[in-house]
């Protein structure tokens, strides 16, 4: 059977669809919910619905895709794919190949070196433990019969504290086991100084008994305090005896002088380039912080804090130290930086910038001087010398131990540190640490302080600790070599040995010129406070004070404003600003004009000489009066009147400014200045609109009566009298400017006769005529101009006065007189809105705009800034600040002294004992309770 006549056979009767039709019906009209009703409704429409049989075999059939068919039009495809993209393909995987390669060897070995470090921990942990709590329990019973320790150390020992608080919970029946106790706080107390050295960081091991940590953690207390005492005396300035030394860096560009620096501390954030880069001092403290969870730079001076990205800190240095200009190179301004971390020790360091040889192309010839005498500038006693010098360098040539003998020619204060010991053979190197041509009291230090250079990958192994890498980098050459670095050569190396080193020379420095700088300390103090009390009275002075002094001072002046400008001196100013706009509408509708050119004057049919005899209902003399007045009214007198105030407000609130404190401060005067204007253009668009609609009634009829008009036949002679002094001055000046009188009015001569067409003139000439120049010409034009207005003036001051201008009924005879009553109803009417919408509200505004202006502007810093700027308040603040500084020190250093047990020594480390201030101040070595020998 064909398709045809199968298609046919399969079409239902419209009888049959009709049941399938009403079952749809039925099923869309039952009722919904649940499970069950919906699979009842399904069942009696599959009832219902009667398919016929052969209705199945008419369905559309869709053949499925054979693969079998398609594979040779993809093969196709892809034989079209260029060669070229399938070699990338092809080398993309190889290096990813490669790449993983590597990263499984890393794997390997980073899981090796775990499994060898975790058996040989957990071999010797046991062990380590068993021994210290030995040697706990034996050095505690014999300390504690020879030396008094602090609160916070006893309970340290005793187990209080964290631990403490843990077994102090278990009741009362057992008490803590005390092994298990001393353990515990010896590790606790182990843990800060070992973290500061890098033994956390680390391969090495820490080798150091019971005792040595015990002193290594006081020392790190007690360096701690006396860099935080060494901060405060940095601010006080003035004198160089009042401060505590510090560790200068010096040496030559390219001696490895930033990466030691970079290794104290962990993180590389110093600037690098080839060409010059360090140009200031940096000042750089290290702080040991151990609730620390990230380390973090702070920059004091910047007001930048807590800076945990170290590339930051990297582009901060670099754009500080390139802000010098290139034409100086150098710079004796200091960076201050503070870094904080757990891992470093507390140390004060100051990075210089490296000696050169010789000045580059683009650099000054006194390149080299500069350098030379920053650098002495800072390696000057007290300051502890770190003198970087590199070992593939011969020791004679090296600038920074030359410079280091200038000033500490017995090596007193000086600590050579040698880098790049991994470029010379071990035999050298030993000979260079072991110098005896330029021997140091403190020694030498060999270091390599600079990673490896690594391939690149992108499984490449990273180092996230600087001083891990460099440590174990270090270790792995040093021990190599056993002979000539080991335990028994006797030469000191490595960068955890540096750290050290540092702290414990920085602790000796400064502990042997303690008493010296507190000495210093209690005669700046007793001569800033003889100045305080003859100077100021002892009267105390902040900046918040005068601040306040300086706001109340003023706003007691803007009180007085406020009483004396009112209702009237607004009315006075809004008059005289109509007054100007009356005058220019008599210019423009009455009087003459100005001269042009030297052409015959126009006829004019009516002119203003012909007004007194005019007819009363003369059409031209009305619409000349109705224009001028509808010009006066229509002319936005209320946005006139608004800026005519704030104008006068304005001007009011400058003058005060003038007068007040805050003329010294021009900061914070424009603060103020800003403030009115805010506060009166806020206002202004409101009341110029309030204005408008008051004086809408005005602009069309404005009715005057008898009285506004005999005030204003008053007021508008003594107007005009004042505008003709105005042109008869103006006449004046030109006569002065033209050479006399006499040759003036022979220009106005011929200026006339040209006008009246005795003289014919065709056009401007460049050149002039009639034997005049064209300036001159100008200037008697002018003249003439001038001339012609004062007859004007003075002709109209009679008529004003004349016995016709008594009656308003004369209004279009005395155009003068009626305007000026028209502007002087204007003025009243806007006065009433004017001093309620503007004047009143800006008086109440005003001082809540000034004190929130002032305090936004003050933020940050600026209230310091603002007191600053007065130099006798500057002198007085710095005065207290000085003296504040100076008691907080010496608070500090009696402390300290406390702590110290005043009369013990310091373990060998150059104290010496109580300071005479402590003696003066009665301070007694059992004021704590303890005693403890450092």
């Amino acid at each position: 059977m064909s398709a045809q006549l199968r298609a046919a056979g399969a079409i239902a009767p419209l009888a049959r669809r009709v049941p399938t039709l009403r079952a749809v019906r039925q099923f869309h009209q039952l009722p919904t919910g649940g499970i069950q009703r919906a699979e009842l409704a399904a069942r009696g429409f599959r009832r219902s619905v009667q398919f016929p049989a052969k209705l199945y075999h008419n369905a559309v059939m869709v053949r499925n895709a054979s693969f079998v068919r398609l594979l040779p039009k993809l093969a196709v495809k892809f034989i079209r794919i260029p060669a070229l993209f399938g070699g990338l393909m092809l080398g993309a995987a190889g290096w990813v190949q490669y790449q993983a390669v590597q990263l499984g060897n890393s794997a390997q070995e980073m899981f090796g070196n775990v499994k060898d470090t975790l058996t040989n921990t957990a071999s010797g942990l046991w062990v380590g433990v068993v021994d210290i709590a030995d040697q706990t329990k034996r050095g505690w019973s014999n300390t504690k019969s020879q030396i008094e320790i602090p609160e916070w150390l006893d309970k340290i020992m005793k187990g209080e504290g964290l631990a403490g608080e843990s077994s102090g919970g278990s009741g009362g029946g057992g008490g803590p086991e005390p092994k298990q106790s001393r353990v515990g706080s010896g590790a606790l107390a182990a843990g800060a100084s070992a973290a500061a050295y890098g033994y956390d960081s680390s391969d090495e091991e820490d080798n150091r008994t019971p005792d040595e940590v015990i002193k290594d953690d006081q020392m790190m207390y007690i360096t701690k305090k006396m860099i935080e005492i060494r901060n405060l005396l940095s601010r006080v300035g003035q004198s160089s005896n009042v401060t505590l030394p510090s560790i200068v860096v010096i040496g030559s560009q390219s001696s490895g002088k930033s990466s030691v620096l970079e290794a104290i501390v962990g993180h590389e954030f110093l600037p690098k380039g080839s060409n010059m880069i360090t140009r200031r001092p940096i000042e750089l403290t290290l702080v040991n912080d151990p609730n620390a969870r990230v380390d973090y730079g702070e920059f004091p001076d910047l007001g930048l804090n807590r800076v945990t990205d170290f590339s930051m800190i990297q582009k901060t240095l670099t754009e500080l130290n390139q802000s010098v200009p290139e034409e100086e190179c150098v710079s004796d301004d200091p960076i201050r930086l503070t870094i904080h971390s757990p891992r470093v020790p507390d140390l004060s360091l100051i990075d210089l910038p490296g000696y050169i040889q010789v000045a580059g192309r683009n650099q000054p010839r006194e390149l080299k001087r500069k350098i030379s005498e920053l650098c002495d500038k800072y390696i000057r006693g007290p300051n502890i010398i770190l003198a970087i010098s590199a070992a593939d360098t011969d020791l004679a040539n090296s600038t920074a131990l030359q410079a280091s003998r200038r000033v500490d020619p017995r090596g007193e204060r000086t600590i050579g540190v040698i880098t790049k010991m991994d470029l010379v053979d071990p035999e050298k190197g030993t000979d260079i640490l072991n110098d005896k041509q330029y021997p140091l009291r403190l020694g030498y230090v060999g270091v390599i302080s600079k990673l490896p250079t690594q391939t690149g990958g992108l499984f490449r192994r990273e180092s996230t600790n600087l001083l891990a890498g460099i440590t174990r980098n270090e270790k792995a050459y040093f021990m190599n070599h056993p002979s000539q670095f080991g335990p028994e050569s006797g030469v000191s190396t490595g960068t955890i040995t540096l750290r050290k080193k540092l702290m414990q020379v920085l602790e000796q420095q400064m502990s042997s010129k303690l008493s010296e700088t507190t000495d210093a300390i209690v005669r700046e103090l007793e001569e800033t406070t003889y100045q305080f009390k003859v100077q100021y009275n002892e009267q105390p002075m902040s900046a918040e004070s005068y601040l306040a002094a300086s706001l109340d001072d003023f706003k007691h002046q803007f009180h007085s404003f406020a009483n004396s400008f009112g209702r009237s001196q607004l009315a006075d100013l809004l008059k005289d600003a109509l007054d100007q706009k009356v005058l220019d509408q008599l210019a423009a509708r009455y009087w003459n004009k100005p001269i042009e050119d030297l052409s015959p004057a126009p006829y004019q049919a009516d002119t203003l000489e012909d007004l007194p005899k005019a007819e009363p209902n003369s059409p031209y003399w009305h619409r000349q009066l109705d224009a001028a007045c509808s010009g006066l009214t229509r002319l936005g007198v209320g946005r006139l009147a608004a800026n005519v105030a704030s104008s006068a407000v304005q001007a009011g609130i400058d003058k005060l400014l003038d007068k007040s404190s805050f003329a010294k401060h021009p900061s914070a005067r424009a603060v103020v200045s800003e403030a009115a204007a805010t506060v009166l253009a806020d206002r202004s668009y409101a009341t110029s609109d309030g204005i408008e609609i008051s004086l809408k009634p005005y602009k069309f009829d404005p009715d005057i009566q008898p009285n506004e008009w005999d005030k204003g036949r008053e007021h508008v002679v003594g107007v005009l009298q004042s505008e003709l002094e105005q042109c008869q001055n103006a006449l004046k000046s030109l006569e002065n400017s033209v050479g006399g009188r006499k040759k003036l009015k022979e220009v106005m001569t011929f200026v006339d006769k040209a006008r009246k067409g005795d003289i014919v003139i065709e056009g401007d000439h460049p050149s002039g005529a009639g034997g005049f120049s064209a300036a001159l010409l100008e200037r008697g034009r002018e003249a003439v101009f001038l001339r012609d207005r004062a007859d004007i003036i003075n002709m109209r001051i009679l008529a004003a006065k004349s016995r016709k201008c008594k009656s308003l009924e004369n209004k279009y005879y005395c155009p003068e007189v009626f305007l000026d009553a028209v502007a002087t109803k204007l003025t009243q009417t806007a006065v009433l809105f004017l001093h309620v919408e503007m004047l009143h509200d800006f008086y109440q505004r005003f001082p809540r705009e000034v004190e929130s202006k002032l305090n936004e502007h003050m933020s940050g810093g600026g209230l310091e800034k603002f007191a600053r700027e007065d130099a006798k308040v500057r002198r007085h603040l710095d005065l207290i600040q000085r003296k504040e500084l100076l008691e907080l020190v010496l608070n500090k250093i009696q402390d300290l002294n406390r702590l110290s047990g005043g009369g013990g020594n310091s373990g060998g480390r150059g104290g010496k004992g109580e300071t005479d201030y402590s003696k003066k101040r009665g301070s007694s070595s059992s004021s704590s309770g303890r005693r403890f020998i450092f």
